[in-house]
């Protein structure tokens, strides 16, 4: 029997929920673009966890205990931006109705850092969910780190809507396996199985057992019938919460733009607006006004806005039990506070090692080992690992002991072989403020990539160390040679490339990268020894810091310039000395990162480069792309225009003309006025 009181609360539910569905279909009928069928199916979900379950403060986005919700469904982004509406969150009525228009805090997938509420930038499926784990690996070792015997400052839950798409991506297969090998119980997927994509039925293409796959990968399953059973969608979550060995994944049968007459269970809902004749069926058969737009009734906008009040009190306990925690253990509440605000504790950078000239060199990816040793014992939130490479790239902390399933504290994570999952979920962890790195080798950036590129979009100060950075793999061939990544890394936006030359570049180049706060790095490092320079003849590795520099001279004006950038370098300063001693005025610039040069003022990329010196040679052992713009169309590029090969290093040099001798020819050639090869050939 129904009580009166449990008819007007599932009243009111009900309103709620349609009052999610119409916003967003509304919105993306006057944008006249978006997805409004998964909002529509999804809205009670969405409601039930929203109202009752998730810990937040729309008044405190970043509250740092408050629970993570990510929508790796981002297309469906109309169903989280009214849900941070109707919740109190900063994102006026006024916003929604102009979804996906310019300069709109609702934009056509959720963007972290533009939307209050938006955890993560959302879109290309699969990589919402992957970097829910990195927000659940962050809250396990934060927990472990921070929180001391009565006094858990750390205690959050990570939840995602994925669908579909989400689950055909082969890099939630790689999240959820690692996921549930760490056993991250305070992880939550939601799955909308609702059978439709943008082709059509799932049947075309997809028929997995995805109960079955998740259960394998030690996950706890549930299945709920029915996305409108508000009851049965309680339950699954309070058993997940219930759970403490595994992470959980709740399968929902949906109905996609559910009480669309025409469009229900169709893909025609999947991208496109309903239509306004479509809109006004389907509202009546909401019990919805018809001809209303954007309608939040007052009842719903009291109800939903009780969020604010509920997170109020939940973040003013927490600043009070952190008041407590401050008492108790000040150090690690000032190194709580330190981390929050993106900074560095005072002394980071004390212990740095400076090498001594060297002609046999050291590797890069040797150097850096020894700095990331140096500078983790100061930054304790440094954490990170590589996928199953750290004895060849160097990342192990020696300190840091190893994140395992109810060893939470390590600092070293095993990402094991999942290059994809792994980027993504160092995005995650940088959410919460570690400050993360990963590594394997350069060639098997391609596949991070969609992940790094995510990490430059929010600007997240996520570390990428690549090593075996070129044809210096020798013998393991052209599959593991990179030719076009350097570049390929050099062209995305707001991700910063760096390429030492020598051990003390390395030094210089990690100074720079824990400076970051607002872009993630690349640091490429050599598999091979690097002479280290002599720095009491050439300039400082400090030059590093302006991308590019003068790293030896001429008195006066240079007759011409070679340039490079990590391990080639050394054949510039052997050319270097062998032309200044046949009376050849020349300048050698190393030019680590484009990125840092070009953010230098023009005088001072003019006075490296100057305008009239117009006999340049540039040496890169990748493609030459890029090389151009510094050499101008009287330069010459040493670089490779084809695979590699399978042989001894040294024979690789030779065969491909990575050799002083190779560059003093080069640099006579230009010096005599001839082409080397056509501009717009190299």
């Amino acid at each position: 029997m129904v009580t009166a009181t449990q008819a007007t609360t599932e009243k009111l539910d009900q309103l709620c929920v349609n009052t999610i569905r119409t916003l967003s279909m509304d919105a993306v009928q006057m944008a006249n673009s978006g997805h409004p069928g998964t909002p529509m199916a999804m809205a009670p979900v969405a409601y039930v966890l929203w109202d009752r379950y998730l810990r937040h403060y729309p008044r405190n986005p970043q509250w740092p205990n408050r629970d993570r919700f990510v929508l790796s469904v981002g297309h469906a982004s109309m169903l989280l931006y009214s849900l941070l509406h109707l919740t109190g969150y900063d994102l006026p009525l006024e916003e929604l109705k102009s979804f996906r228009q310019w300069e709109s805090l609702c934009p056509g997938h959720p963007e972290y850092g533009l939307t209050a509420g938006v955890e993560t930038t959302t879109g290309p499926l699969g990589q919402g969910v992957a970097t829910s784990v990195g927000m659940a690996i962050a809250e396990r070792w934060l927990a472990s780190y921070f929180n001391c015997p009565g006094h858990e400052i750390v205690d959050y839950r990570t939840y995602a809507l994925c669908g579909d798409g989400c689950m055909m991506e082969g890099v939630s297969h790689e999240a959820a396996s690692l996921a549930g090998h760490l056993g991250l119980h305070k992880l939550v997927w939601i799955y909308d199985n609702n059978h439709i994509t943008i082709e059509g039925n799932t049947a075309l293409a997809f028929s997995e057992d995805v109960a079955a796959r998740f259960m394998a990968l030690h996950w706890n399953v549930q299945r709920v019938g029915d996305a409108n059973d508000l009851k049965m969608l309680s339950r699954a979550i309070e058993t997940a919460h219930k759970e403490t060995e595994r992470p959980s994944l709740i399968i929902v049968d949906s109905h996609i733009a559910y009480g669309s007459p025409h469009k229900q269970d169709t893909s025609g809902a999947h991208g496109a607006p309903l239509g306004e004749d479509e809109i006004r069926l389907t509202k009546e058969r909401y019990g919805w006004p018809s001809d209303s737009q954007f309608l939040v009734p007052e009842e719903v906008a009291q109800h939903m806005n009780q969020a604010i009040q509920r997170g109020k009190q939940l973040e003013e306990e927490w600043t009070q039990q952190f008041k407590a925690y401050a008492q108790s253990y000040s150090d690690l509440a000032a190194q709580w506070e330190t981390m929050q605000k993106g900074q560095l504790p005072k002394g980071w950078d004390q212990d740095i090692p400076q090498f001594s000239a060297d002609s046999k060199g050291m590797a890069g990816r040797a150097a850096s080992g020894k700095v990331l040793n140096a500078v983790a014992k100061k930054i304790p939130w440094l954490v990170g690992g590589s996928a199953d490479l750290s004895p060849s790239t160097k990342t192990r902390l020696e300190e840091g002991g190893d994140f395992l399933k109810d060893q939470y504290g390590g600092r070293n994570l095993h990402f094991g072989v999942r290059e994809h999952a792994m980027g993504a979920v160092v995005n995650g962890m940088a959410l919460c403020k570690i400050r993360p790195f990963d590594s394997q080798f350069l060639i098997f950036s391609d596949y991070e990539r969609p992940a790094i590129r995510l990490s430059a979009l929010m600007g997240l100060p996520v570390i990428h160390i690549f090593t075996h950075d070129s044809i210096g793999v020798g013998e393991d061939g052209p599959t593991h040679q990179p030719i076009e990544h350097l570049i390929s890394l050099r062209a995305i936006p707001e991700l910063l490339v760096i390429r030492p030359a020598d051990a003390n570049e390395v030094s210089e180049a990690w100074r720079v990268i824990l400076e970051q706060t607002d872009r993630p790095v690349a640091l490429i490092l050599s598999r091979q020894p690097m002479p280290t320079v002599d720095r009491s003849k050439y300039a400082p590795a400090s030059g590093l810091r302006k991308g590019g520099y003068v790293l030896a001279d001429c008195q006066g004006t240079p007759e011409i310039i070679l340039m490079s950038s990590g391990s080639e370098m050394q054949w510039c300063i052997e050319a270097y000395e062998q032309l200044t001693a046949e009376g050849v005025k020349v300048r050698v610039v190393s030019m680590p990162s484009y990125e840092l040069f070009e953010r230098q003022p023009r005088a001072y990329r003019e006075e490296v480069l100057p305008p009239q010196v117009r006999k340049r040679v540039a040496i890169e052992a990748g493609s030459s792309l890029g090389w151009r713009r510094y050499v101008g169309l009287d330069g010459a590029i040493i670089a490779r225009r084809h695979f590699g090969a399978s042989a001894p290093l040294k024979d690789l040099l030779k065969q491909f003309g990575f050799t002083t001798e190779n560059l003093m020819a080069t640099a006579r050639t230009i010096l005599a006025g001839e082409r080397c090869c056509p501009p717009g050939k190299d």
